[in-house]
């Protein structure tokens, strides 16, 4: 099983790569590893928090694409109408932009820390962009 530790502010969970279901997405987001950047409240996607990513272009196809992922499916948005990027959903979500609704593909889900999901929406909605860290589980 791949997992990743992923660091946000305070926290600290855990989250299993799908390489079955989005293995192009999987096998690129393996080689941006270790990724750091700021999580922030997401403005149009209901409970969830993203990264955005602008015009970084991995190269993606969509797979294993939704738009409404529960809380914990993480989602990398490979570009197109809208600008590349990771939705973190916590809770509710339907992923969409200021364009529209948008589907993302589906390439993380936390497997360990789900109970510490709602302290994260917390964290981003009230305190503002937190340090975020993705690193391969051992690292």
């Amino acid at each position: 099983m791949d997992l990743l530790h992923i660091i946000v502010g305070p926290l600290h969970l855990m989250a299993r790569l799908e390489t079955g279901a989005a293995p192009l997405t999987c096998q690129a987001f393996r080689r941006l590893l270790p990724f750091e950047d700021r999580l922030i409240q997401a403005r149009w996607s209901g409970e969830a928090a993203w990264i955005p990513l602008g015009g970084l272009d991995l190269g993606l196809p969509f797979e294993n694409h939704t738009s409404h992922p529960s809380r914990g499916d993480i989602l990398l948005y490979p570009g197109g109408v809208s600008e590349t990027e990771i939705l973190f959903p916590y809770g509710s979500a339907c992923f969409a932009s200021k364009v529209g609704q948008l589907a993302g593909n589906h390439f993380l889900t936390v497997v360990k820390g789900l109970e510490l999901l709602p302290e994260l929406g917390r964290l981003v909605l009230w305190e503002g962009a937190q340090p975020i860290r993705f690193e391969a589980a051992g690292d």
